[in-house]
């Protein structure tokens, strides 16, 4: 990688980066079954099925991307049990260690996660908003949820700290932490559902009633289109 010459005494000389060797670019399944990477096994997490690892290899790579800049970045490699690898791309500096890159890449997990009982426990995946404004609101309570129970949890591990001592008698290496399944457990319990009579109930299910065909009959008036005048 340089900066190629100028050739004559026209022109501006060129400021970006170009490939000057006749290098060929090299495909990431070939660097991975190349017999000279180095691979290091690692923890990703641990789970209730216990310690999950898998083998890593970290590479500095430079990476050409169409109307780009070439850029050298960190290509990690992940290899699981079953011999399938997974692939990343970071900009770290290049003195950063090893150990952190492959720490980095774990965390994808949790992130995933996130989201995962964002939808399944929060009912991000509930909303049903027909206007962009109703979505936001949606997503901005959805994220205060979501706020909420990254504090609870936060504060059950801070009064409640985990006991190694009931780790060993249960010989597991780590306790389960407070999930948010939990926190919505402790929530019904603190905020009972109101029980409603018949008559509450009935007027509750006509409200609804109420409130779907007014909806029905406005878009019925907003599909009919206007009588030519002429």
């Amino acid at each position: 990688m340089g900066v190629p010459e100028k050739r004559g005494k026209r022109g501006r000389p060129r400021p970006r980066l170009h490939v000057l060797s006749q290098q060929r670019p090299h495909e990431v399944r070939a660097l991975t079954r190349d017999p000279q990477t180095v691979w290091q096994q690692g923890v990703v997490r641990h789970t209730e099925r216990g310690r999950l690892a898998a083998d890593f290899a970290v590479q500095r790579v430079w990476t050409v991307a169409v109307g780009q800049r070439p850029r050298a970045e960190w290509l990690g490699r992940r290899r699981d049990a079953e011999g399938d690898c997974s692939y990343t791309l970071r900009n770290a500096p290049e003195d950063t260690p090893h150990e952190r890159l492959i720490a980095w890449s774990c965390r994808r997990y949790f992130i995933e996660r996130t989201f995962e009982e964002a939808k399944t426990e929060i009912g991000w995946d509930a909303c049903q908003a027909q206007k962009y404004r109703a979505g936001e609101h949606h997503l901005a309570l959805t994220a205060a949820s979501l706020w909420f129970v990254a504090q609870t949890k936060l504060a059950w591990t801070q009064a409640y700290p985990r006991d190694p001592e009931l780790a060993r008698q249960l010989a597991v290496e780590v306790l389960p932490a407070l999930s948010t399944a939990n926190v919505r457990e402790l929530l019904k319990a603190v905020l009972p559902l109101p029980q409603l009579t018949l008559e509450q109930a009935t007027d509750l299910v006509l409200m609804h009633l109420v409130n779907r065909t007014r909806s029905t009959s406005s878009r019925l008036k907003s599909q009919v289109k206007p009588h030519d005048s002429s």
